[in-house]
């Protein structure tokens, strides 16, 4: 007699050697010869296919048929399906290093976790997968890897300062605490302080930035 797990496999095999079934979104589990097929089918045809090649493998007894038919024009909503346009997006973006992040959909509630280098690489995973259809939303759990020292941090925060056109280094204060950020000082504007926080969250390492910037 099968174990369910063998049993398992070679209904999972006879799905993918059935040419008239795409069994890319369809899931088997069996327990006691007892195989139940779920997820989604591109037609009703090939929902029947299915369930026609399941019953055909030896160790089957029954059949608990759950699939529902997804058509190509339907949205794609479902954990699996969200979750596979998610990673496709992050593999074409070339901001998000899509080899660093790990994709969790669960009820259409999106978890990203993982390191990444800069925190502009984290803001972007976290904007992509937030606009992708049927996302109701995201927890971003991504963590940005310190790897330059606290003097390293400041040194580049103010060299961002000294090339801006905008922003007046002399101005600004900058703290460092390891990728903890505080800037403190004054500035003309609203838009001169955006972009001083801009260039801070730029530096390697960063993590979290402390606004403390006074606008005149």
């Amino acid at each position: 007699m099968k174990t369910d797990n063998q049993l398992q496999r070679d209904v999972m095999d006879e799905l993918e050697w059935v040419p008239n079934v795409d069994a890319a979104q369809i899931g088997v589990t069996a327990k006691g010869g007892v195989v139940t097929l779920s997820g989604f089918v591109g037609s009703y045809a090939q929902k029947m296919a299915a369930e026609h090649a399941a019953a055909s493998v030896l160790g089957v007894q029954a059949i608990a048929e759950e699939l529902q038919v997804r058509f190509a024009s339907d949205p794609k909503t479902s954990d699996s399906e969200v979750a596979g346009r998610i990673v496709d997006l992050f593999s074409w973006n070339v901001s998000i290093p899509h080899e660093m992040i790990a994709v969790k959909v669960e009820d259409n509630w999106v978890t990203l976790s993982g390191t990444v280098e800069w925190n502009y690489q984290k803001e972007a995973a976290h904007t992509a997968a937030g606009h992708i259809g049927g996302v109701l939303g995201v927890t971003d759990l991504i963590a940005v890897r310190n790897t330059s020292s606290t003097v390293d941090i400041r040194e580049r925060i103010l060299a961002a300062f000294g090339r801006s056109s905008v922003v007046d280094a002399s101005a600004i204060h900058v703290t460092a605490d390891s990728g903890r950020i505080t800037l403190g000082g004054n500035v003309h504007g609203s838009h001169e302080r955006t972009l001083a926080e801009r260039a801070a969250w730029g530096a390697p390492g960063v993590y979290y930035v402390e606004d403390n910037i006074v606008v005149l």
